[in-house]
């Protein structure tokens, strides 16, 4: 018998070391099998994954996948987090956004969960003349407040601590961001203003109220234009490299003016991304704030970067929006994971209008249950130390950083939003991601894939129009909502969808797969999909032929004619185009399906 040394690590010790090498050889004969011819590294980047900026996700990471030590918890470069005890002493502060002055919202949010406030004030949002009735009620001293009021970001924080004063609260005891992002402004709406009252707000901050910040570094506007991971954190460093300047210049000196800023950003259901995204961050901060000369590079110190990360816009479908509740959850763990101090879950309602009570409900529960229930709080930066996420991390910094230098080089952040460059770069982006989304790459659930015609709509009250005629705002569901629109039309106006159909060849063994295929497509543009009856029962004015290759060439060329002879005005059909007489158009698997479907509504009189 053998006997194993007691290290506590016996199992499988008995087995010989592997190398890199040796599973590169096995991926390569199982490579092979499906046409691919390629040994050594290459069989490994053949299973790799590309993302936006340049990186790629490979299926192996192992001790020799090496990044930069990350430091400590609550030391530079806080990669870990930016305080020593990150945030397992109560989880992170669970954000609520409010827009409209709702009575009782903000109590039911407080009362359940919610442990500080995001309001958006004056334009689109909530009247500064009733802060103090939608504050009814909130103490103060125990909520902090951050504020979104836009160009009237002066009066509504002159209102705020207005209302500290009225209500006795301590200086010290104020907590929160008077919210002043002249930047993100002016990226959000093509408008500016004047700085000068915002360097007075730091200033008294600074003097008067040592728990409260005056700026915030909104980064929503840059990913909801459709911006990369990468362009996010380099126009957060932009930004905040402006404000440190002109801070330092109204006379605050350099740890004063990093202790100003806060910072947004997007939280996706793209969990590794989100995570290493946070934790390159606050590397990418420390290192702004080391270079700028500041002191302190312990806990608390002026380079920890404080975080708020909002569950992603630009992710939330309109159609079957109840999917929305799984993609917040898995971005609030990744906000979690990633160390962010502060994270607000958008509603899954968000993209329909105001949410009701049920929606924001399930939202203040997501934190809940993440930091009670699954104690997701209780170790920090729990994905430290994972090879994958230490390579990502510090492969998007480098991409971070790169867009930040460009940025610089354009004159900062205010030349390059004014001279275009950033809408033309976030454009860029977005559209290569589109054409992604079209082709159903990057799967829309519910959507692009698995959509439900038979689903009765979310209905929710309009919310607040918010500022615009800067950068525009996306979504993933853009491209499918028009298609999906023109179809409820056609609906509203003849009682009917339009329909196409589904022409199968030979058994269900045969057929079933293309069959399915092609109907979750035709669905995904509104278009019922038919397979029951003969075509001229059918009501539809087109066909798909749906069944394997082999029979294909046996029966395909003949169904097209009897299909046409029928009435059939375009036969389209499931599979790689090939040489069919009488066939049209093929859908198939990395087709460009929005393409297809509004060129199909087009003939079919859809508008």
């Amino acid at each position: 018998m053998t006997v194993l040394p007691d290290d506590g690590l016996a199992l499988a010790a008995e087995f010989p070391d592997t190398s890199r090498e040796q599973w590169q050889h096995l991926v390569a004969g199982v490579l092979r099998k499906s046409g691919k011819d390629v040994e050594g590294p290459a069989a490994e980047d053949a299973l790799s994954t590309a993302l936006e900026d340049g990186l790629r996700v490979h299926p192996l990471y192992a001790a020799d996948d090496t990044a930069p030590e990350p430091g400590l918890p609550g030391f530079a470069p806080f990669v870990r987090s930016g305080r020593a005890e990150g945030n397992t002493l109560g989880g992170w502060d669970v954000r609520q956004r409010h827009t409209t002055d709702v009575a009782g919202t903000v109590l039911a949010d407080l009362e359940n969960g919610v442990t500080s406030l995001w309001l958006v004030v004056g334009e689109g949002g909530i009247p500064v003349a009733r802060l103090g009735q939608v504050l009814d009620g909130v103490y103060l001293d125990l909520a902090p407040v951050v504020l979104d009021a836009g160009q009237d970001v002066e009066g509504a924080a002159r209102e705020l601590l207005r209302l500290y004063e009225e209500r006795g609260v301590a200086p010290e005891a104020a907590r929160g961001n008077l919210g002043a992002d002249p930047l993100g402004f002016e990226a959000r709406t093509g408008r500016s203003y004047d700085f000068s009252p915002v360097a007075g707000l730091a200033r008294r901050c600074v003097e008067e109220y040592p728990g409260l910040r005056a700026l915030t570094v909104d980064t929503l506007p840059y990913h909801e234009a459709g911006g990369s991971a990468a362009q996010e954190l380099g126009c957060s460093l932009a930004t905040g490299v402006g404000y440190l300047r002109k801070l330092t210049e109204a006379g605050l000196s350099i740890e004063q003016a990093l202790g100003q800023l806060e910072f947004r950003y997007a939280a996706t259901a793209d969990q590794f991304l989100t995570i290493a995204k946070l934790r390159a961050a606050r590397r990418l901060w420390a290192r702004v704030a080391e270079v700028s000369g500041a002191s302190g590079s312990t806990s608390g110190g002026a380079g920890a970067q404080r975080q708020h990360a909002v569950t992603s816009p630009v992710m939330m479908s309109r159609r079957d929006p109840w999917v929305n509740m799984l993609r917040t959850t898995v971005a609030t763990l990744a906000a979690g994971v990633g160390g962010a101090d502060s994270v607000t879950v958008l509603p899954f309602d968000h993209a329909l209008g105001l949410p009701d009570a049920f929606a924001r409900r399930i939202a203040r529960n997501t934190s809940t249950i993440l930091i009670e229930e699954s104690h997701l709080a209780r170790v920090i930066d729990p994905a430290g130390g994972s090879w994958y996420v230490e390579r990502l991390t510090d492969e998007l910094a480098h991409a971070g950083w790169e867009f930040f230098r460009t940025i610089e080089r354009a004159g900062g952040q205010e030349a390059a939003l004014r001279s275009g460059m950033i809408g033309d770069r976030l454009a860029e982006t977005w559209a290569a991601r589109s054409a992604k989304l079209a082709k159903r790459r990057e799967p829309v659930t519910g959507v692009s894939e698995f959509p439900n015609l038979a689903e009765k709509p979310v209905v929710r009250e309009p919310a607040p129009e918010p500022p615009s005629g800067g950068l525009p705002r996306v979504r993933r569901d853009d491209a499918f909502e028009e298609l999906r629109a023109r179809s409820d039309a056609h609906l509203a106006a003849t009682g009917a969808r339009p329909r196409i159909y589904l022409a199968t060849l030979g058994p269900a063994a045969a057929h079933t797969a293309r069959a399915t295929f092609a109907a979750n497509l035709f669905q995904a543009g509104g278009i019922e999909a038919v397979t029951e009856g003969s075509f001229e029962e059918s009501g539809a004015s087109e066909a798909c032929l749906c069944s394997s290759d082999a029979l294909y060439e046996e029966q395909a060329e003949d169904r097209a004619r009897e299909l046409a002879a029928a009435g059939a005005g375009h036969v389209l059909l499931a599979g790689r185009p090939g040489p069919y007489a009488g066939v049209d158009t093929y859908v198939f698997a990395g087709c460009d399906t929005v393409a297809v479907l509004a060129a199909t509504l087009d003939r079919m009189g859809v508008s």
